[in-house]
């Protein structure tokens, strides 16, 4: 049985909620859950495969900054324990990019013109292999194999790389999970489609034997969309055969919120209603999951991982807007879930909005079974206030491995930058490092920063929304015993078991 129970702390500023539940929802496009605009509609018919040359290059030594301090238009900023390495810009400066994976010496990373592959075996100066042109957001992507999948969630013309954006009012529009052959890494293939009920905004890799399990995340169904009717109260499951990955197809739906879920306002203004998931992390050395679903966080087993089981249910209905994403700690027994209030386009990292609200909730795990709960300890939100001008938020991170029962990660926090923090004591959260630029703009409120700030092997790599992709050094006695766990692969919401 499900046990459901909120956190309660201070009351919040409602009139800035509203405001940026507002402005949220100015931005949705006509496609389900399209938080931003698709910024591959400007070039359609574009074919996909087409390489293009690019290498990094070093960036310039940045400096601290004073508490208070907001710094310069694009100047660079950054801890003492951080060295920037190299950036390779934006193809297209006026794209978004997105989230991140990697496979032996390569990056893959998404954006929403399609996915571009980074050669970084050389961390000091990677290179650009190869482009491929495949609009549609978000484009969130992973690696298994020779294998790459991007998430589709943005009405579609088809599902093909040449298409355009259609009304999701439209039955043949199309939205879901597009599958790539990337064996030959200068010129992969596109070789399956799969479509998902209302597209899928982020998708998890679940390793198998045979085979490979997708869990799809996706929301906002409207009466309107013939394939995005309501109520959608649960995750989309493909099933992969890793020998005939042709033959990929949703193999199942589980129902995650037979309530219905967090019915949002006008019970809880401010906060989103529950219409689906928009993020999961799997554990599969613990046979574990954590779910961010939009108003709810939910903890579930996934020992058969097409009949995923909710253990725990929790809400925090006074801090949160919307639940966005989530990790484990090494041990399993914490998670860590971000609140994307604002939608990632607003400025909420400023002392209007305040240290709990657009933050970090770090939840501890108690108790055995199917009787462990979620158990609320505190908030982290970046200590640094950003201009008005600039979008940030709690986005995307991933654990820094550095063992021996202590938990310290990166995150990305859209203009906010790059933090690392430390959460060992659940209840103390401190930032011991940080990277960001200055507003991409001063005069009016502008759309970039770090979509997802990962570590792997030694380094943090960003995937900067305007910037492009960042590699940075974290030289700091906290994090050392991290440079000596070596992965051959990273999906960062399939999370591995480091030691």
């Amino acid at each position: 049985m499900t046990s459901l129970h909120t956190n309660r702390v201070r009351t919040r500023s409602l009139g800035v909620a509203v405001a940026a539940a507002g402005l949220l929802t100015t931005l949705l496009a006509a496609g389900p859950a399209a938080a931003t605009p698709d910024p591959g509609d400007l070039m359609p018919g574009t074919p996909s495969g087409q390489r293009v040359s690019g290498q990094g290059s070093g960036i310039a030594e940045g400096r601290e900054i004073a508490p208070g301090e907001i710094p310069g238009q694009d100047e660079i900023v950054h801890s003492k324990n951080i060295k920037p390495l190299a950036n390779i810009p934006s193809a297209n400066p006026d794209g978004i990019n997105s989230d991140l994976a990697f496979q032996g010496r390569y990056a893959y990373a998404g954006s929403y013109d399609g996915f571009t592959i980074y050669d970084i075996g050389n961390p000091n100066a990677p290179k650009t292999v190869s482009r491929v042109l495949c609009p549609g957001g978000q484009n969130d992507i992973s690696v298994s194999g020779d294998l790459l999948f991007v998430s589709t969630d943005s009405s579609r013309s088809d599902d093909s790389c040449n298409s355009v954006s259609q009304p999701a009012t439209e039955k043949s529009s199309w939205e879901g999970i597009k599958i790539f052959d990337i064996k030959d890494k200068k010129n992969p293939k596109y070789i399956k489609s799969v479509e998902t009920a209302c597209g899928s905004h982020t998708h998890t890799l679940v390793p198998g034997g045979r085979d490979i399990y997708l869990y799809v995340s996706s929301y906002s169904p409207n009466e309107a969309f013939p394939d995005c009717k309501p109520p959608h109260d649960g995750i989309s499951v493909i099933k992969v055969p890793k020998k005939a990955p042709t033959q990929a197809a949703v193999v199942a739906f589980p129902i995650l919120f037979p309530d219905g879920g967090n019915p949002g306002g006008p019970a809880n203004p401010g906060v989103s209603k529950t219409t689906g998931c928009h993020d999961i992390t799997v554990l599969p050395s613990k046979n574990l999951a954590a779910g961010a679903c939009m108003g709810d966080g939910i903890l579930f087993d996934i020992s058969a991982p097409e009949q995923p089981k909710v253990i725990d249910r929790v809400q925090d209905n006074v801090n949160f807007a919307f639940w966005h994403s989530a990790t484990f700690n090494e041990r399993a027994n914490k998670v860590v879930f971000t609140d994307e209030l604002g939608g990632g386009s607003g400025a909420t990292c400023d002392e209007a909005t305040g240290p709990n609200r657009g933050a970090d909730g770090i939840y501890d795990i108690t108790g055995r079974g199917d009787q462990r709960e979620l158990v609320f300890r505190s908030y982290f939100k970046i200590p640094r206030h950003q201009a008005d001008t600039e979008n940030c938020v709690a986005h995307n991170g991933s654990l820094i491995p550095v063992g021996d029962g202590r938990d310290i990660m990166v995150q990305a926090w859209y203009q906010g930058g790059i933090s690392v923090w430390d959460f060992t004591d659940s209840d103390r959260p401190e930032e011991i490092g940080y990277f960001e630029r200055g507003p991409l703009t001063t005069d009016k409120l502008g759309l970039g920063g770090s979509w997802s700030a990962y570590y792997y092997n030694g380094h943090i790599y960003s995937n900067d929304i305007a910037k492009g992709l960042d590699v940075l050094r974290l030289d700091d006695w906290r994090t050392e015993s991290a440079k000596w766990v070596w992965m051959d692969r990273l999906n960062v919401q399939s999370q591995p078991a480091y030691h």
